[in-house]
């Protein structure tokens, strides 16, 4: 009888996959931090990531990344695709799996959402809504 498997209700998938992709997380930030990658395009930007988020078979780890000050994403995203076979196999050499997993590398945009979120809450209208009631009636 074949196993059923059951989607997860946790947001980032189950408990495995939020701790490898931690750890893939702090290996490729470690990486990027001490400058291991000798990219010219990479060389003058601080690169964040906020998230890795793994494959419920752990073989591939999309990699969510913000340059500093959200500028010159695609030349970002450019360089680290290009050094993805040396980042690949430095992530396999700290992160301690049975297969190192795929890399695809994302623009992270809950940046951008928040701050579009952040100047609809600052509308006059939206101001005016949740002003206090006055009970002068």
């Amino acid at each position: 009888m074949p196993r059923q498997h059951k989607k997860s209700s946790t947001p980032g998938g189950s408990q495995r996959q939020l701790r490898v992709g931690e750890t893939v997380r702090h290996a490729l930030a470690d990486i990027l931090s001490h400058g291991d990658v000798h990219d010219p395009d990479l060389e003058g930007h601080i690169i964040t990531v906020p998230e890795v988020r793994m494959s419920p078979d752990l073989k591939l780890a999309t990699i969510y990344v913000m340059p500093l000050g959200g500028r010159d994403t695609d030349v970002v995203i450019a360089a680290l695709e290009r050094n993805k076979k040396f980042l690949r196999g430095e992530i396999a050499h700290r992160v301690n799996l049975k297969f190192a997993p795929d890399i695809r590398f994302r623009v992270d945009e809950r940046f951008d959402e928040a701050e579009r979120i952040e100047k609809l809450l600052r509308t006059p209208a939206v101001q005016r809504d949740l002003a206090p009631e006055s009970d002068d009636e």
